[in-house]
């Protein structure tokens, strides 16, 4: 029997130049393999885009994201209905093969795994030339020495996948006959044929890569937003954006007054813990000095004024302050003093060398409400000192 020549060939529709069977079936899972990593992307994008959606409050982004979702499932739904079922039985062909060798693998069982190397002789009227192919079968310790190198056996293969091979142990009268009768010549090595989806692992990590890269472009996009709401009690190193001003005058080279001040955006407040003195720390290192003439906290904005001509007496070191026990202050001022809707809140920290003994300088907490203002006086260790409470009318 003949045994050169590659597959059958399927004509091009165009007319041209045909792909054989073995390359149109790599063709096709090529296609698949690319359908599916595009899918994981978007899959990836929208499922990025309804947790953004969650986090930032946007009502477009996690419907445009679930929106995808939800067509995505429609999608594979139709094609699962539209598909041939998984049930139904491949179709396979009959044949003989020539044994061009044979290797048992392990022999500890009754069923032997059996490494074979086969020469497989498609009918004539498959329209398919001989071609090689390596298999492993199960076979009874029996039954191997039925098997020998040049010898004949029949087989079962698959047209659309030639690599699936078994070899029938228990062939139909008929078929022993014609295997006895039959001499098969060697098909050259060329024409060995293996299975494509031993790369489906390759497949399987473009795949997995192309969901993260759908999810990570989703949070790039959005990473402004995603990093300005984190406005938890998070490691010190997500430091807040701020806009920052500063003015400075010198006379005579003998005094320097500066006013620095920087004021948070986004969603964060100063009142987040840790968030004070990291801001004041680097208020500081702007105006180049923790010896200051007065400091104003806000809910969004820190400010600190400086003159170097004052002495020691009329300064405070910023790097000193209890800011660690600020919010307390602010919850206690917002709370007992009459304010029952409180709309704003203010820190002033000033040098007052003589109201409580030189014990440091004077916090004034400041809340304003529909109610009025009022005040909570504190020294440098957070102790309440003084309440003025909102004045009750008549």
């Amino acid at each position: 029997m003949g045994t050169t020549g590659r597959g059958p060939v399927a004509q091009d529709p165009a007319g041209g130049n045909g792909l054989t069977e073995q390359e149109s079936s790599a063709f096709r899972r090529t296609l698949a393999g690319l359908r599916l990593t595009f899918t994981s992307g978007v899959t990836g994008a929208a499922a990025s885009a309804v947790v953004v959606g969650v986090i930032l409050g946007r009502a477009t982004v996690f419907l445009t994201g679930g929106g995808v979702l939800l067509l995505l499932v429609l999608i594979g739904f139709v094609a699962g209905r539209r598909s041939p079922g998984p049930d139904a039985p491949p179709v396979t062909r009959t044949a003989l093969a020539r044994i061009e060798d044979l290797r048992a693998t392990n022999g500890e069982s009754a069923d032997v795994p059996v490494e074979f190397r086969l020469t497989v002789a498609p009918e004539p009227a498959d329209g398919r030339p001989a071609y090689r192919v390596v298999i492993d079968q199960h076979i009874n310790l029996v039954d191997i020495p039925a098997y020998r190198p040049g010898g004949t056996a029949v087989v079962e293969y698959r047209p659309d996948e030639p690599w699936e091979v078994r070899i029938v142990t228990r062939p139909t009268p008929e078929w022993s006959r014609r295997a006895e009768a039959a001499e098969i010549d060697s098909a050259p090595a060329s024409t060995l044929v293996e299975n494509p989806g031993l790369g489906e692992g390759s497949w399987c990590v473009l795949v997995l890569f192309a969901f993260l890269a759908g999810a990570a472009l989703v949070v790039l996009l959005f990473r402004g937003e995603l990093f300005a709401s984190d406005d938890a009690a998070g490691p010190a190193s997500e430091r807040p954006a701020v806009t920052s001003s500063a003015s400075a005058s010198v006379s005579a080279s003998v005094s320097r007054t500066f006013t620095t001040s920087t004021t948070v955006s986004g969603p964060s407040s100063l009142l987040v813990p840790g968030r004070m003195r990291e801001t004041v720390t680097e208020l500081a290192e702007r105006a180049g000095t923790s010896d200051v003439t007065a400091l104003t906290i806000r809910e969004r904005r820190m400010e600190i004024r400086g003159d170097s001509a004052r002495p020691p007496a009329e300064t405070l070191h910023v790097q000193m302050l209890p800011y660690e026990l600020f919010p307390a202050l602010v919850r206690e001022a917002r709370t007992t003093l009459g304010v029952r809707t409180p709309q704003s809140w203010r820190i002033d920290v000033a040098p007052d060398p003589g109201a409580w003994q030189g014990v440091g300088p004077r916090v004034r907490v400041t809340v304003t409400g529909e109610e009025g203002t009022a005040h909570l006086d504190a020294d440098a260790t957070a102790r309440i000192v003084e309440r003025r409470p909102v004045a009750k009318a008549g």
